[in-house]
């Protein structure tokens, strides 16, 4: 039996400001329509049903971006705190160990581009008779050009399948071009297929500290909806990749050549290399107008955009932050995160849109007594029964109707009606509808913040949540 195993807990944060923690790079539609977490889901037949890996912040966009591609799964596993891929594959493994005795798992991150299905495909039936003889097998990328932000991977002799030598951090470019001539060096795709029984074996010898704490973050998890919940106890596991924790380390590991059009689409640079572009050479995305322009990478959500006489940049203009970079200057944007980190900035976690359960809500604007927001609450979802100690609200609908509990009412509102909510109201608002429910919501008060959200009641189960952002 073969697990795919999708490790969905990664920030992108070079590709701020549409990569943010709340909503990173595996979420967004970055090549089309889908997510590249959707398209990565997609690639697997209904039978295979893959397992998920994520952090609990972003619990319910996986499960509603499943949902929208009627893909279903043997578990979304929601992690307290992100601690790199090694624990992440190790608490799969002891899942997947459940489902049977010893299946074969398919790790494989959600934010990276594969071209040719068929191809990739035709890699994972090859690796699989490798991985059914106790092999770890990496998948790796023949090289094209001496790229200098990736890792490299040695194999022993020229022509793969063949034995790994040896793991090579991202080079500098003469020494990648150097790779480039020896011919027997390879691009890591971070893609591995293994036994799940090999693995744990490999954890007791290599790791056994982070075994053990997943073990017990694992047997102390429990369900909530549609989610597995680990134990806190996770969050001690060691920060570490499988990569250097595990796989440099084994001797049993084998390299398959994966020729599917693979990037890891960690920059702004490889986003712009991997999409179509106009005859001046640039990739446009939005309301943008580009006069003597070349080779730019343009992308607005919101307004118009407009460039004269430049070339070789990267703009990119959301609702609450824009970016002007040298595309040349692109690995560089942990420069940029690393002072949004350090300053405290919100712009660095969060967009203006924020996606709930129930739907999203835009934060039109703010002041120091008053929040203005846009909410779409979706058919059939319910915002919280809840109270405030600090703010009053307005609500004006603006589309769909809206069921109200206020206090010992309920009632209805469909457009152009209003309704208010004093502080310390019990409150709730529900879409019975079949479209979506639009709403202007005006608070006002001495506290504006998410965390004046008492809940009372709540069909997502974030009652039992001490942090209401969640």
């Amino acid at each position: 039996m073969l697990i795919p195993v999708l490790l969905s807990g990664g920030c992108g944060t070079r590709l701020w400001p549409l990569s943010r923690q709340d909503r990173p790079k595996q979420f967004l539609p970055l090549l089309g329509q889908e997510s590249l977490f959707q398209i990565t889901a997609n690639r697997f037949q209904a039978e295979t049903k893959p397992l998920i890996i994520c952090n609990q912040e972003h619990r319910f966009i996986v499960a509603e971006q499943l949902r929208e591609i009627e893909q279903s799964s043997s578990g979304i596993i929601l992690e307290p705190e992100g601690r790199n891929t090694t624990a992440a594959i190790t608490v799969a493994c002891l899942h997947a160990m459940t489902i049977d005795a010893d299946p074969l798992i398919l790790s494989l991150p959600t934010d990276h581009l594969l071209e040719d299905a068929n191809q990739f495909q035709q890699s994972i039936e090859q690796g699989i008779a490798y991985a059914q003889k106790g092999h770890f097998v990496l998948f790796g990328v023949p090289p094209t050009h001496p790229h200098t932000g990736f890792g490299y991977v040695k194999i022993k002799g020229k022509k793969p399948p063949a034995a790994v030598q040896d793991f090579k951090e991202k080079p500098s470019k003469k020494t990648a071009e150097q790779y480039l001539k020896q011919g027997n060096y390879f691009w890591n795709s971070g893609i591995f297929l293994f036994k799940a029984s090999v693995m744990l074996s490999a954890l007791e010898k290599l790791a056994p500290d982070i075994l053990a704490c997943c073990k017990n973050a694992f047997k102390n998890a429990y369900s909530d909806l549609d989610f597995i919940r680990l134990d806190h106890v996770f969050s001690q596991c060691r920060n570490v990749p499988i990569d250097t924790e595990i796989m440099e380390h084994s001797s049993n590991l084998t390299l398959v050549p994966m020729r599917s059009g693979w990037d890891d689409l960690g920059s702004w640079q490889s986003l712009w290399e991997a999409q179509k572009k106009d005859q001046q050479d640039n990739v446009i995305k939005g309301d943008i107008v580009a006069l003597k322009t070349t080779g730019c990478y343009l992308h607005s959500e919101h307004k118009l955009v407009t460039t004269l006489g430049v070339s070789d940049l990267v703009v990119v203009d959301t609702p609450d932050s824009l970016l002007i970079a040298s595309r040349s200057e692109c690995e560089g944007m942990k420069i940029i995160t690393e002072q949004l980190r350090k300053t405290n900035r919100e712009e660095m976690k969060h967009h203006r849109q924020v996606y709930r359960p129930w739907g999203s809500y835009d934060n039109i604007d703010r002041g120091a007594r008053f929040q203005v927001k846009h909410i779409i609450v979706n058919p059939g979802g319910k915002l919280s029964v809840q109270m405030h100690h600090h703010r009053t609200e307005h609500w004006v609908i603006v589309s769909g109707t809206a069921k109200v509990m206020r206090g010992e009412e309920t009632f209805y509102l469909s457009e152009n009606q209003s309704t208010f909510i004093p502080v310390c109201m019990v409150h709730s608002l529900e879409n019975p509808g079949k479209i979506p429910l639009e709403l202007i919501e005006v608070q006002s008060g001495s506290y504006l913040e998410e965390d004046d959200i008492i809940r009372l009641k709540d069909q997502y189960g974030r009652c039992k949540k001490t942090n209401p952002m969640l």
